[in-house]
């Protein structure tokens, strides 16, 4: 298991220790949105993460419990990664983040069209996808 040095106590720097840094929330999206994606789905995110990046979070992400593995149902060769528990429970604050980046910056119209949603009832949304997330 990989031994990250936390910085201190405090539970943001705890935190950001594990998903704080932008490829680990990228895959954490990506997860979120797409329930379940093999290795390849996530080369193919707008972002272009390199291919080392890529295998290093992943690791990281799964040591720390954020995702788990699966069998792919079609293909030996690959597998498919999916949030666990602890990664679903990062919805309110993905959702926060959407948010925040709604009210400040320029984002797509569809991620536009989810935020309707979670506005019109935050805690109803966070329930709803979360059962989606958990099938």
């Amino acid at each position: 298991m990989m031994n990250t040095k936390k910085r201190s106590d405090c539970p943001i720097s705890s935190s950001l220790d594990i998903w704080g840094d932008k490829w680990s929330l990228l895959i954490i999206r990506d997860l979120m949105f797409a329930k379940e994606c093999t290795y390849g789905d996530f080369l193919k995110a707008e972002e272009k993460i390199a291919t080392n990046i890529l295998a290093a979070r992943l690791l990281m992400l799964e040591e720390k419990e954020i995702i788990s593995k699966l069998s792919h149902p079609e293909s030996k060769a690959k597998v498919l990664y999916k949030l666990t528990q602890k990664g679903i429970d990062l919805l309110p604050l993905m959702i926060e983040i959407n948010l925040w980046a709604d009210k400040y910056l320029e984002i797509p119209t569809e991620r536009k069209e989810i935020l309707k949603e979670v506005k019109k009832d935050k805690e109803a949304f966070i329930k709803s996808m979360t059962k989606e997330l958990k099938k």
